[in-house]
């Protein structure tokens, strides 16, 4: 086998984007990266600290733009602070589907990491945030599964357009959270005939 010595920073990382998108953060190794490459894990390292620094640089773009979400809507409150939240993060999960799919299934083992933990916190100020003014219990699983329906419809509508993909998005978060599905009904009581 002919070994070639990596080109170029971009040429490992690419190669770990592909890597994570096939078998996964967790199910993948760096000498899984360098295999593919076709350099050494020494190779890989002295580019790289580690698989955790590869996964922060191929994330830095959305995390930054989500930082930037988190400024804007901590300047808001009620509605306006709930609109501001939804529609950013489904303008942030449509721009980046491809590096969101990256983490599919990983968010929570991800989230844990230190490099990450600003991001756990960005997550549930984003939370309160689309819980809207009567916020309560229901709107923040609302907010919750709505965040995570948003990641992983971006990274599982492959087939759909952005042009297409942002406004159905935006239609399940208006249903979501504007007027969300009421509680199912209670069951009648049992009570006795009266004659």
């Amino acid at each position: 086998m002919i070994r070639r010595t990596p080109r170029t920073h971009g040429e490992i990382l690419a190669a770990a984007a592909r890597r994570f998108a096939v078998t996964g953060y967790k199910g993948t190794s760096l000498q899984d990266i360098a295999r593919e490459v076709g350099c050494s894990k020494a190779a890989v390292l002295y580019h790289f600290a580690g698989k955790e620094a590869l996964l922060a640089e191929l994330m830095a773009g959305p995390i930054s733009v989500l930082c930037e979400l988190d400024e804007r809507i901590s300047a808001l409150t009620g509605a306006a602070a709930q609109q501001v939240a939804a529609e950013g993060f489904v303008d942030l999960a449509v721009r980046f589907r491809g590096e969101i799919a990256l983490l599919r299934g990983e968010f929570p083992e991800l989230l844990a990491q230190p490099a990450f933990a600003h991001v756990q916190r960005i997550s549930e100020r984003l939370i309160e945030a689309m819980t809207g003014p009567d916020g309560g219990q229901d709107a923040r699983v609302a907010a919750l599964v709505l965040l995570a329906g948003i990641a992983e419809g971006c990274g599982t509508f492959t087939d759909i357009s952005d042009e297409e993909l942002r406004p159905a998005l935006l239609a399940v978060a208006q249903r979501v959270l504007v007027s969300p599905i009421p509680p199912p009904p209670r069951p009648p009581l049992d009570l006795p005939d009266h004659e």
